[in-house]
């Protein structure tokens, strides 16, 4: 009988996670239940054999619970900041820090605290898919948005490929502001400097000192104005300090926008990939620890602030009995040295399968 991917039972700390495993152990990762948030994503290579770290997800559980860095946190009701953490929807002016005297600082939703449930798993001998689900986001739960969704999480696992969809449905009886978007950390090298660079953008969002996008039109400069944030021929982030935002987004041939992060020295890459929306980028210069030691390329739906965007009213509205589904996901490419030809090889050619979502029952393992 040929062996299947394998989901297993363990805990952070006092925190449930699920453990999903190559049958081979050629590929892993580790989701937490807390905002079903990817802890860890380790591929193996044909050179090593051995699983390869490709993020920097919270290490412990206090990280997890502080959210410092909100490393690979699912962004849900809204992506970034909402200025002043206030916003007016449908006629009403809405409060998302009521209670604060001083910072009213507030980003990246609510999703990656909420607590998820495994709602099904698929496993076979190529692929695993875990949906995640949470009913938590209803009116009166969180202050300033009085809306009732429901968000489920599927997480394909194949290979060298990770894809995640995030899919939410509008269980009020009104209209509801809302986005999604991934803020993961990928490690190719420590620190990120050497590493290259290719965002196929032409427009550059650009912010004020609180990284709030200017109004209008002047939010959009066209990326030629901006030559050392422009990395549509790629190059080497070097000592570039970024925390931006990055808008018209070219697809590939095959349909996919792909953000190409790559290790010249090793000849690995790592191709960050989404189908629309806005790509955002930080280099981690600020973070509470391993500053530069990864990069954030963050799949979102909407700009920063777009509740309070005209230009997004469209884009956000969920209205009641309808759903919609944000899809990205990371693909990693280890290559060969040069053969005779001088062409590079890759170790495996299938690595970009998109996997399609399947709803069907699993086995999941319990590791006591």
């Amino acid at each position: 009988m040929t062996a299947e991917y394998r989901i297993t039972e363990s805990r952070l700390g006092g925190e449930p996670t699920l453990v999903v495993s190559a049958p081979d152990d050629s590929a892993q990762a580790v989701l937490a239940l807390r905002g079903a948030t990817l802890l860890s994503w380790q591929v193996g290579t044909e050179a090593t054999g051995r699983p390869r770290e490709l993020t920097d997800g919270y290490r412990d559980e206090r990280e997890l619970l502080s959210q410092d860095g909100v490393r690979a946190g699912l962004l849900a009701p809204f992506p970034n900041r909402v200025a002043d953490a206030r916003y007016r929807y449908d006629g009403h002016d809405h409060d998302l820090l009521p209670s604060a005297h001083g910072d009213r600082l507030i980003y990246h939703g609510f999703a990656r605290q909420a607590p998820f449930e495994l709602a099904h798993a698929t496993t076979t001998p190529d692929s695993a898919r875990l949906l995640l689900h949470t009913t938590s986001i209803r009116p009166g739960t969180h202050p300033g948005y009085p809306f009732a969704l429901d968000l489920t999480v599927e997480y394909a696992l194949s290979g060298g490929e990770l894809s995640i969809a995030i899919r939410a449905t509008n269980v009020g009886d009104t209209t509801a502001p809302y986005a999604a978007g991934w803020h993961p950390y990928f490690t190719l090298s420590r620190p990120i400097d050497e590493l290259t660079l290719h965002i196929p953008a032409r427009t550059l969002i650009r912010t004020d000192v609180s990284l709030i996008p200017l109004p209008g039109e002047n939010a959009r400069i066209p990326l030629g104005d901006r030559p050392a944030m422009d990395f549509r021929v790629p190059k080497q982030v070097g000592d570039a300090v970024i925390d931006a935002c990055y808008a018209d987004l070219t697809p590939g041939p095959t349909g996919r926008i792909e953000t190409v992060l790559t290790n010249p020295a090793t000849d690995e890459e790592l191709r960050v990939w989404q189908h629309s929306g806005y790509l955002h980028v930080f280099t981690g210069d600020t973070l509470a620890r391993d500053r530069r030691s990864s990069i954030a390329l963050e799949p979102v739906e909407t700009m920063t602030n777009a509740f309070n965007r005209s230009e997004h009213a469209a884009a956000l509205a969920l209205e009641p009995g309808l759903s919609r589904t944000f899809a990205f996901g990371v693909r990693y490419a280890a290559l060969e040295t040069r053969g005779a030809d001088g062409e590079l090889r890759r170790e495996a050619d299938d690595l970009g399968r998109h996997l399609p979502v399947d709803h069907g029952g699993g086995p999941v393992e319990r590791n006591s």
